[in-house]
Order: C-alpha cells, then sequence, then structure tokens
C-alpha cells in the first residue's frame, strides 16, 4: 500500500486526509493519506523517507513551504519563481518540489465567476502561500498588490522576489477591490485582527483558511456588506492538482466532495 502525508505545524486543521482518502476509494487506489506535525529538525528525514519510498508523495503547508527547499533536488518552475513548494514527489531518485497553489487559487477564482483585471488588492501575510498568491494575481492582471504583515521585514523581503508590489505598515487599509488574508490569524476561533476595515464596502473579503470556515475577518468582511469567500475551493483545487501529478489522474470535484469538507 502506497502512503502519502501532509506536513505542517499546526495539523490539525487540514482536511487533506479527508480529501484524498476519499479519492482514493473513488479511483481505486490501494493507498492511504496521513497528515503530520513536522519540526524543522525533521525535514531531512522525511524527505529520506522520500527517497526510500517509505513516502510515495508529500504536501506541505504552514510553515515549511520554503524551508523544505534546500533538501530538495530540484524544482518545478512554478516553485523556483515562488519559492513555494506545496508538493513534493520522486522523478528517478530525484525529490521534485512543485507548487499547485498557484493554479489552485485562479481556479477558485475563476469559480468565484470574477475577473481580477485592473483590481486593487490588499494582502495580508508573508507566510509560505503569499508568493503563490502574488504570482496568480499578476498573471490575472491585477492593477496594484498592496502587502502588509505584522513583522514588516518580511514583507519586505517578498519585495525582493516582487518588485511591482508596494509593501506597507501593518494597520494600514488602503481602499481596494480585493482584500485577501492569508495570515495564520483565524486559524484558533479566538483569534483577533484588531484591524478596522469599516471604509471597504461592496468589495471582497477572501480568506486562505477554510477550517474553521468562517474566520473573524470573514465575519467582519459580512458585517460590513463584503462579499466573502474561504479558501475551500482553493484547497480543494490544488489538492486536485497534486493528486494528478502523482497519480496521473484528475480526480473529480462535484457537489459530494465540497459537502465533504463542510
Amino acid at each position: 500500500m502506497k502512503k502519502y502525508i501532509v506536513v505542517g505545524n499546526p495539523i490539525d486543521h487540514s482536511f487533506s486526509p479527508k480529501l484524498h482518502n476519499f479519492w482514493f476509494k473513488k479511483n481505486n487506489i490501494n493507498a492511504v493519506y496521513e497528515k503530520k506535525k513536522l519540526e524543522n529538525n525533521e525535514i531531512e528525514n522525511l524527505i529520506i523517507d522520500l527517497k526510500k519510498e517509505n513516502i510515495n508523495g508529500i504536501n506541505v503547508t504552514v510553515p515549511f513551504k520554503k524551508e523544505v527547499i534546500p533538501y530538495l533536488d530540484k524544482l518545478s518552475i512554478e516553485a523556483s519563481k515562488t519559492q513555494s513548494v506545496n508538493t513534493i514527489y520522486l522523478e528517478g531518485d530525484k525529490a521534485v518540489g512543485h507548487n499547485t497553489d498557484i493554479e489552485g487559487f485562479e481556479l477558485a477564482i475563476k469559480n468565484l465567476k470574477m475577473n481580477f483585471k485592473n483590481k486593487t488588492v490588499l494582502l495580508l501575510g508573508a507566510g509560505g502561500v503569499v508568493p503563490s498568491l502574488i504570482f496568480s494575481l499578476l498573471e490575472m492582471k491585477v492593477s496594484e498588490i498592496f502587502l502588509s504583515n505584522r513583522t514588516k521585514t518580511k514583507a519586505d523581503q517578498l519585495k525582493k522576489l516582487f518588485r511591482n508590489i508596494e509593501v506597507i505598515n501593518w494597520g494600514k487599509i488602503p481602499d481596494v477591490d480585493v482584500i485577501i488574508n492569508a495570515t495564520s490569524l483565524g486559524l484558533n476561533n479566538d483569534d483577533k485582527f484588531n484591524l478596522n476595515f469599516s471604509k471597504i464596502k461592496n468589495k471582497l473579503f477572501y480568506d486562505v483558511i477554510y477550517n474553521p470556515k468562517e474566520t473573524e475577518f470573514l465575519k467582519n468582511g459580512k458585517k460590513l456588506g463584503n462579499i466573502t469567500e474561504n479558501g475551500k475551493m482553493m484547497f480543494i483545487y490544488q489538492a486536485q492538482l497534486a493528486f494528478k501529478i502523482w497519480h496521473n489522474i484528475l480526480p473529480e470535484i462535484d457537489e459530494e466532495i465540497v459537502k465533504l469538507l463542510d
């Protein structure tokens, strides 16, 4: 039986095992998918396990999307451009890092039937998924991206990777068309944002967090009369693309899948 795994810290919130194990059953694949809380000093052994084929594929979430890169032999173009990896597989004897977050986000926005061309965006956070979001937003031809993070130096580092973004201080909320929360604020129900969004109305509040399904950020957006959307469809699409890489099967996304993750 083949074994697949998602690693992160924290990891309890992840629905990846539920989704992939459902697809295994549906496609008659003899495999199991598990989640593992990882520490930094365990990354090297994780990749060794992949090369020994004790593990057949790895998904990577917060906070290891960049940290895994030094242990890999090769990166896809998308992973290299964003310096962010969320899917790892073996190609011969080489551990390859890929990024399905980029296309996952683009497909999620298409699913909303929204056009981001010439839109202004405020992106909150500077963690592992943020380079993928910036890359996607630039591909969608947004007119301006403002980036704000609690630790400003992390946002400044991303400015080196993407020169055409504007880094602003945490707490400053420009009047934009879209606000995206890519911080970890909201993973815990008692997390507080303490940001004043009152000037933003009739716009889109998007949270990459999907569990819980309505974070404080989304609740705030809804109270102000904005459209709100969580990261569930992005999560499903990026998982679908990872599944295709590992098994050469594009699993179906239907109402059953969407309800499975409610």
